[in-house]
């Protein structure tokens, strides 16, 4: 926890002049998506809130919108904790990922498209699979999927799937081989750009609705293995 701590302080400065509960929720769901903060982790009021430098109102706000976020849970006389997923959690994450992401790129209008964002984060993800950090490779494919979404120019949009791509992190968290889960995406997502680059929309569509639904098996499988040993 010291790390994570340390890290925390390092982020007081985002803070900036107004300590608000959205800013605080901000940096904690960062923290959490990038596995700072591990699912069954108990959050500390005192530690925390020294870290930031935020009164114990503030941060239990953030604790608050983050539980409505369905990162948090609250247990009766326990405290707070980053939420550890079921396997249907997991599925009804990837059912809304189906609903959201095909119908961004079923609606998208004619080409060309804005793709840099998706072939930057395409880029990143090679680059830290030749690194051999999969960590960074997971980061790059969840940076694809955002860039995705952000194709529709919905900031709506773009907000329900920040949430959902934050709960899909801690499933990765608590997989034991990252490298066997993302490695088969990163061609996949240079498929799905590519087919955007020409044009073709119900090709990318395609490829993308079987993407999600593969992964969608692959996740589970390794998410019960792991969960299943800790039983």
């Amino acid at each position: 926890m010291a790390e994570q701590l340390t890290g925390l302080a390092d982020d007081r400065a985002l803070l900036g002049r107004t300590s608000t509960a959205e800013r605080v929720s901000d940096i904690l769901r960062s923290r959490i998506a990038d596995g700072y903060f591990p699912p069954g982790t108990r959050l500390s009021e005192d530690s925390i809130g020294g870290a930031l430098g935020v009164s114990r109102n503030t941060l239990r706000e953030s604790f608050r919108l983050l539980t409505h976020e369905r990162l948090l849970v609250h247990e009766l006389n326990r405290g707070v904790f980053v939420r550890v997923l079921t396997v249907e959690d997991v599925e009804d994450i990837y059912r809304t990922r189906a609903l959201v992401e095909c119908a961004v790129v079923r609606g998208l209008a004619e080409p060309p498209y804005a793709l840099d964002g998706l072939a930057g984060a395409v880029e990143d993800g090679r680059r830290s699979a030749r690194e051999g950090d999969w960590k960074a490779v997971s980061t790059a494919n969840i940076h694809f999927h955002r860039e995705l979404v952000a194709l529709a120019g919905s900031e709506r949009t773009d907000e329900l799937m920040r949430s959902v791509f934050a709960e899909l992190r801690l499933a990765f968290h608590v997989v034991d081989d990252p490298q066997r889960l993302h490695e088969p995406y990163i061609a996949r997502n240079a498929e799905i750009l590519e087919a955007l680059e020409t044009g073709e929309r119900e090709t990318a569509e395609r490829l993308l609705a079987v993407y999600l639904e593969n992964s969608l098996k692959r996740v589970v499988e390794v998410y019960l293995r792991r969960v299943g040993d800790e039983r």
